[in-house]
């Protein structure tokens, strides 16, 4: 059954007149009839033209922490704008997001502002590269760092024929348009792999300027680090003068206030968010050792843009950062996303299906498998995506919505209630019984 209704399906085709297939991001077309077109949303709900509620577990893909439409934010941010919008000079919005970050943050010193998760890791890269003098990168396959074309290598949906010897993994480009120059400034490792890392390094470590990992694989079904990983990454980046970089921007204020620096206890040189910073505005910050991020300046590395630090995007951060310090979203939000991680693992027990749950209650994956997977290569020998898209479609089709492909995770919000949870798990069991024929 099409997922638009006649309504929805009217508006799309109206955008697809004027967008290249409707959409204004790739990642959004799901096909001429089954593209999610949003009409409205509030709490942890959205709605299409035709009315429909799904309990949203989408979530923007995760920048949405507080619930869509959230008073607390949008008010503030009514009040700020009546200031003016853009300055091209420091306000007083940015400067207290920075001092939030700078508390909330364990390894964050200084702060600049960004608008997108892409712009900050493509900063981060240029930082790391100014800072050490080198050019090579190290990311980790099944990783996606954003729209740019120095880390658009090898992402989740890259070709797993097409990627090589796991020990020395080759690159997979994710876009035409991307010079093939670039290819050799960025290292492939498998994930959660000391040995072959460690091997890479020696070969090499000395070249690397940065290695840019997610602490969660946020595009790879909630995979976490094997315990000692992240460790091991920030020793071996110590050995070798290497800058490590987190990308936080969908871990970061989502799975602690702190994100995973917090929730890990690793800290990295360098950190990006974006995302759940500002409950969906646009709105990102890059993070780091003062002695490093003193390197971003005039004469030395370049980072700016011309609506870094607007009033708006600003406003929302703070508001939500400041909402978060009060204590308020992390307990709602683990009680729910336990509750599903509990009642999605009872469900696939009692039929008989072998599941691991990764991830963290705020952001998780559901994986049907009899081995734990460890990598973005694991996810594609072991799992069973077929059954689980069943499932998941069975749901959407019923008003719950989770990301069709399971390799993205479910995202929870602070709006999001033990009802909601309740109702969830009756349309996930309803959908197993609906993939096995019932």
């Amino acid at each position: 059954m099409p997922l638009q209704g006649q309504k929805s399906h009217e508006f799309f085709k109206r955008a697809q007149k004027v967008i290249p297939y409707g959409v204004s991001s790739n990642f959004r077309y799901g096909g001429d009839h089954d593209t999610l077109v949003v009409a409205a949303a509030k709490d942890g709900y959205v709605y299409d033209f035709d009315g429909k509620r799904y309990i949203d577990y989408r979530l923007g893909w995760g920048p949405i922490i507080l619930g869509h439409a959230d008073p607390y934010v949008n008010e503030r941010v009514k009040l700020a704008i009546d200031q003016g919008v853009t300055f091209a000079a420091t306000q007083e919005y940015e400067v207290r997001v920075a001092e939030r970050i700078i508390e909330m943050v364990p390894g964050a010193e200084m702060v600049r502002l960004a608008n997108t998760g892409s712009e900050c890791t493509m900063h981060a890269l240029r930082l790391a590269r100014g800072y050490t003098g080198r050019d090579v990168i190290l990311k980790f396959e099944g990783s996606y760092h954003g729209a740019h074309d120095y880390v658009l290598w090898s992402t989740a949906s890259g070709d797993i024929n097409q990627v090589g010897d796991r020990s020395h993994p080759t690159a997979y480009k994710q876009s035409m348009g991307i010079p093939e120059v670039m290819r050799s400034l960025v290292q492939l490792a498998p994930w959660n792999d000391v040995e072959v890392l460690g091997d890479l390094l020696q070969e090499r470590g000395e070249a690397i300027a940065a290695i840019i990992v997610e602490p969660i694989l946020g595009n790879g079904n909630g995979l976490m680090p094997q315990p000692g990983y992240l460790e091991f990454l920030r020793e071996q980046c110590d050995q070798y003068g290497i800058v490590l970089i987190f990308d936080e921007v969908k871990t970061g204020f989502r799975i602690a206030a702190g994100g995973a620096q917090e929730y890990f206890g690793v800290i990295p040189d360098i950190s990006t968010y974006a995302k759940a910073m500002g409950n969906g505005y646009p709105v990102a910050a890059l993070a780091g050792k003062k002695d490093i991020m003193m390197s971003l300046g005039p004469g030395k590395v370049f980072q700016g843009g011309t609506y870094t630090g607007n009033v708006v995007s600003t406003a929302a951060a703070d508001a939500t950062l400041e909402f978060m310090q009060s204590g308020k979203v992390f307990p709602q939000i683990d009680k729910v996303g336990t509750t599903l991680m509990t009642g999605i693992g009872d469900i696939l027990n009692r039929y008989s299906l072998p599941h691991f749950i990764n991830g963290v209650p705020a952001m998780f994956g559901v994986c049907l498998a009899e081995q734990q997977p460890k990598d973005w290569r694991d996810l594609h020998a072991l799992c069973d995506w077929e059954m689980l898209e069943k499932i998941h479609g069975y749901m959407i089709e019923h008003g719950v919505m989770p990301e069709a492909d399971g390799f993205e995770p479910y995202f929870l919000c602070s709006d999001h209630t033990l009802e909601d949870a309740a109702e969830t798990l009756q349309a996930f069991e309803d959908g197993v019984k609906a993939a096995l024929g019932k």
